[in-house]
């Protein structure tokens, strides 16, 4: 009789013990909730791995960097085995997550621009180091899902002898700052490489009327030379084998002197423009191609110190 009563009295003190440990009590609602947020950053990984706006996303670095830690002291506990249950919970800190990283992605020269009309989804950037120089170098960018994406890396670009101006006038060669549209036909000496705007194969007699005394000027004509500082496009080569129109003074303002004309984006020449902004013809080709009269395009001229005005 003895001996099962010994056993009684041992087995009593073992549950007792185990009951202390609190080994029979892990599963609890109470314990299930407190590894479940221990282990919050790995749920936050697995859920956000298939996104690929959340893998690229830096925030997200700093979540998983807190999971082994909270990991390795509950590793042993049952429910860590369904710490996943509560993520469908966490969803919308994932997608904050996401968006506190969108700024980063935006951090460019287009991005930080304010006076951009809102439906234009495609950009050109002309900048230089200063007012006094004809080395300039430009950008493009385009607008996706409300962000601003550069498209081609950065071109080396030639504008005015003199430089940018904030006042150019007639006959001076410097080019003018400030934000323009892109005219509606674009022109070549050559044919048509495949632009998504009209387009003119100049011939004999193509003119650009830069004379400020004439009912057509600063516009394309076909006929007489009218005059004043007006260029015989079919004949200017390399520079217009292909160029398309900055909208500068278009439709024109009266004042005096004339505010200028004839602003294009063209050919590279072997320096400085009369006022125009030139790229090689290898870019200024991708540039052309690319443009698309829908997005309405935009090119923003300016010292690069002065870029925000626009």
């Amino acid at each position: 009789m003895r001996t099962p009563f010994r056993q009684a009295v041992f087995g009593a003190i073992a549950v007792a013990l185990l009951g202390g440990l609190g080994l029979t009590s892990c599963a609890t609602p109470g314990r299930n909730g407190t590894v479940d947020a221990g282990l919050a950053p790995v749920d936050t990984s697995v859920t956000g791995a298939p996104g690929p706006t959340d893998a690229e996303s830096p925030s997200s670095s700093p979540s998983a960097s807190g999971s082994p830690s909270a990991s390795a002291s509950r590793s042993p506990s049952p429910s860590a085995s369904r710490s996943t249950k509560p993520s469908p919970n966490r969803s919308p800190s994932q997608v904050t997550t996401s968006k506190a990283a969108t700024p980063a992605a935006e951090s460019n020269i287009a991005s930080r621009l304010r006076t951009i009309p809102a439906g234009t989804r495609q950009l050109i950037v002309v900048y230089s180091s200063g007012y006094g120089t004809s080395v300039a170098s430009l950008e493009t960018f385009e607008k996706v899902n409300g962000v601003w994406r550069p498209k081609f890396g950065v071109m080396s670009a030639r504008i005015g002898t003199k430089g940018f101006s904030d006042s150019h006038v007639e006959g001076v060669a410097t080019t003018p700052t400030g934000v323009y549209g892109i005219g509606s036909t674009m022109y070549g000496v050559h044919g048509n490489p495949g632009v998504k705007y009209s387009y003119h194969q100049l011939v004999a007699n193509d003119y650009w009327d830069e004379n400020p005394s004439s009912s057509t000027y600063n516009s394309f004509v076909h006929g007489t030379d009218p005059g004043g500082y007006s260029e015989a496009l079919w004949q200017t080569v390399p520079q217009y084998n292909y160029f398309a129109v900055i909208n500068y003074n278009i439709p024109v303002r009266a004042a005096t002197p004339a505010r200028g004309s004839g602003i294009f984006l063209h050919v590279m020449g072997s320096g400085g423009t009369a006022g125009c902004v030139s790229l090689t013809q290898s870019d200024l080709l991708r540039v052309l191609e690319w443009l698309d009269p829908a997005t309405s395009p935009r090119i923003v001229m300016a010292p690069s110190q002065n870029l925000g005005r626009y």
